[in-house]
Order: C-alpha cells, then sequence, then structure tokens
C-alpha cells in the first residue's frame, strides 16, 4: 500500500517539520509501544535538536484487527514531563480513543506542551476528534501491517506498510 521510498518522504518530511517547530527546544518524543517502535528510531535520527526518547505501553487492540476500544496501559512513562514539551509518535491512529486517552494522560502530567505525530491516519474510523501535529499518510479502512505495525506480533519486519486480506 505505502512503499519504503514513500515512508522515507514522509519521516523526512515530518522531521523537517518538527526540526523547524522545535529548533530552540529539546523536547521528550514518546513512543507508543510496540507498533512505532520503527517509525520513531527513523524520525529520531534525522531530528537535530537535543531530546529525550521515552516509550509508553498501551493496548486496544488484543489479538483482534479491530479496536476493542478498551485502552489499557502496559508499560508506564519512565521520566518526568512535567514542564517540558512533549511529541507523541504514533505509527496509526485509528479511531483516535488511544490517542485521545494518552493524551489526556499526559496532560495530567502537566507538560508545557503536546503535540501528536502520527505516520498513518485512518480518519474513516475516528471516534473522537483530534488534531493531528505532524500527519505522515491518510489511509483508507483496512487492517496494515508492517513497518512495525503488526497483526499477532507478526509482519512487523516489513519495510513497507501492506494491509491484510481479510
Amino acid at each position: 500500500m505505502i512503499n519504503r521510498h514513500e515512508i522515507d518522504a514522509a519521516v523526512r518530511r515530518l522531521a523537517q517539520q518538527i526540526n523547524w517547530d522545535y529548533k530552540s527546544k529539546s523536547p521528550v518524543l514518546v513512543a507508543i509501544l510496540k507498533g512505532a517502535f520503527v517509525f520513531m528510531a527513523d524520525l529520531v535520527r534525522r531530528l537535530e535538536m537535543p531530546l529525550e526518547v521515552e516509550f509508553i505501553g498501551l493496548s486496544s487492540y488484543g489479538e483482534n484487527t479491530q479496536s476493542c476500544g478498551k485502552i489499557s496501559v502496559t508499560l508506564e512513562l519512565g521520566c518526568d514531563i512535567s514542564g517540558r514539551d512533549v511529541i507523541i509518535v504514533e505509527d496509526i491512529i485509528d479511531t483516535g480513543l488511544t490517542t485521545a486517552f494518552l493524551l489526556d494522560y499526559l496532560g495530567k502530567k502537566q507538560p508545557a506542551s503536546v503535540k501528536v505525530c502520527a505516520l498513518a491516519n485512518k480518519l474513516s474510523r475516528r471516534k473522537t476528534p483530534l488534531k493531528i501535529d505532524y500527519p505522515g499518510f491518510n489511509v483508507p479502512d483496512r487492517f496494515l501491517v508492517g513497518y512495525g505495525m503488526d497483526c499477532n506480533e507478526q509482519y512487523r519486519n516489513l519495510p513497507d506498510i501492506c494491509f491484510i486480506e481479510e
């Protein structure tokens, strides 16, 4: 669906925007595990400001191909973000419920700012309004795998973004 060259171009574009916006800042990038780890790695290699990397584990899929809507924290944030600029790094935003949950979770920790960077945006499934500050691709309502995204822990290693035939 999206080949590695298109992904690379999008990551470069997103990094350029973030570099511009944060040129005199030192943000904390928070990636949602496990799906965003590949995107996060490629993105941070292109960022030119001092930064910190953090991970949080959230789950709303379990072993299903559709979000069940109930979000659970599987790994807590490992640093204090109060007074810090935070960028959430998401592989894909589907219903928006997980991202809304994370925005609320982080907001309670009193950061200076929180912005959202998402590689893939599935607008057709959105259940809650969200502002994506750094959008990659708008994608159709298909179950995507590859470039860190999985189906039952399979296909994360694919260099392209593909979809599962249902």
